[in-house]
C-alpha cells in the first residue's frame, strides 16, 4: 500500500435508533399497557413538566417513576421485570427480523469475510431494547436506562442519552466499543484524535437509520464524515415527516422511506445498496493492498 492509498478495514456499522425506527413508540405502548390512554398520559403528566422547564427526556421517565409510586398494588407497579417482559413481546417493524442476516449476506458476496456489526442508539428505554427480540443481532446498545429500587422498582433515572449525545456513540463504535469500554469513565476518550488506520470502523463505512427530530445530530455527523444517513417514517404520507421534522443542509439524508424492512420494500432496497456502495470501496481498497 502507498501512502496515496486509503487504509483498509473489513468492517461495516449499521446503526439505529429504536423508537419509531425499528420498533413502533415504546412511550406509547408502554402506556397503553399500563391501563392509560397515551394522549391524555402525554398531555397532563409530561407536557405540564416540559412547560415548567423539564427536559422531555427527564420529564417523560420521572411520569413514569411517578405513575408507579402512586399505584398501591404492588402488582401494578412499574418494574424491572414488568419492562424486559414489555421488550420481550414487542413486535418489531415487519421485516426486521429476517433484515440482519440478509445485509450479512449480501456484503460476504461482495467482500468474503466482511463483518457487518448492528447497533443501537436510542433517547428511549435501554431496558426494553435490550430483552427485545432482535437484541441478539446488535454488537452493542445504548440508551436511557432506570436505576431500581430493591424491590424491582423504577426508582430514578440512571442514565440519560440526549439528542446530542447520541453523536458520542458513533465516535465510540469508530474507536471499537472493547477499547472505548476500558475507559469509560474519560468521556473525553471517544472524542481524542485517532489515525484513521487505528479506527476500528470509520465513519464512512457506517449506516444511521433514524425517524426523525432525535436523530439530526446523527444524520450531521454522517454528512461530515462521509458516512450514510436514511430516514424512516411511519404512516401513509411522506409529507408528514416533512412537515414535523426540520432538516438543515448539513443534516440532509440519503433516502427516506416508510417503516417497512420486507424484501422488496425500498427501506430494504435503500439499506442493500447503501451496504453494497460500502462493500465496492472496500474491495476497490483491497486492490491497494494486493488482498
Amino acid at each position: 500500500m502507498t501512502f496515496a492509498t486509503k487504509t483498509l478495514s473489513k468492517r461495516i456499522a449499521v446503526i439505529f435508533d429504536f423508537d419509531d425506527t425499528l420498533v413502533p413508540d415504546t412511550f406509547d405502548i408502554l402506556i397503553e399497557s399500563l391501563g392509560l390512554d397515551a394522549h391524555t398520559f402525554r398531555e397532563e403528566r409530561v407536557k405540564p413538566l416540559i412547560e415548567s422547564g423539564w427536559d422531555k427526556i427527564p420529564a417523560r421517565f420521572y411520569s413514569l417513576i411517578a405513575e408507579s409510586k402512586q399505584r398501591n398494588n404492588p402488582e401494578e407497579k412499574i418494574t424491572q421485570e414488568y419492562l424486559a417482559k414489555f421488550g420481550q413481546e414487542l413486535e418489531p417493524f415487519p421485516g426486521v427480523t429476517e433484515m440482519f442476516s440478509d445485509l450479512q449476506k449480501r456484503a460476504d458476496e461482495l467482500v468474503p469475510g466482511i463483518e457487518v456489526e448492528f447497533y443501537i442508539i436510542t433517547s428511549g428505554f435501554l431496558e426494553i431494547a435490550r430483552n427485545s427480540k432482535i437484541a441478539s443481532h446488535f454488537t452493542a446498545m445504548w440508551g436511557c436506562d432506570f436505576s431500581y429500587h430493591e424491590t424491582g422498582e423504577v426508582e430514578f433515572l440512571k442514565k440519560m442519552i440526549s439528542y446530542t449525545e447520541k453523536t458520542r456513540y458513533l465516535y465510540q463504535i469508530s474507536r471499537g466499543t472493547k477499547q472505548a469500554k476500558k475507559t469509560e469513565e474519560n468521556l473525553l476518550f471517544v472524542y481524542q484524535d485517532v489515525p484513521e488506520e487505528e479506527l476500528y470502523i470509520p465513519f464512512s463505512q457506517m449506516i444511521y437509520l433514524g425517524d426523525g427530530t432525535s436523530d439530526l445530530p446523527c444524520f450531521a455527523v454522517m454528512n461530515q464524515e462521509q458516512g450514510m444517513a436514511l430516514g424512516v417514517y411511519k404512516g401513509d404520507s411522506v409529507e408528514e415527516w416533512k412537515d414535523d421534522i426540520k432538516v438543515s443542509r448539513s443534516q440532509r439524508i440519503a433516502n427516506l422511506a416508510p417503516a417497512d424492512y420486507r424484501e422488496g420494500s425500498e427501506l430494504r432496497t435503500s439499506l442493500i445498496l447503501a451496504v453494497e456502495a460500502i462493500c465496492k470501496k472496500i474491495a476497490l481498497y483491497q486492490l491497494s493492498v494486493n488482498e
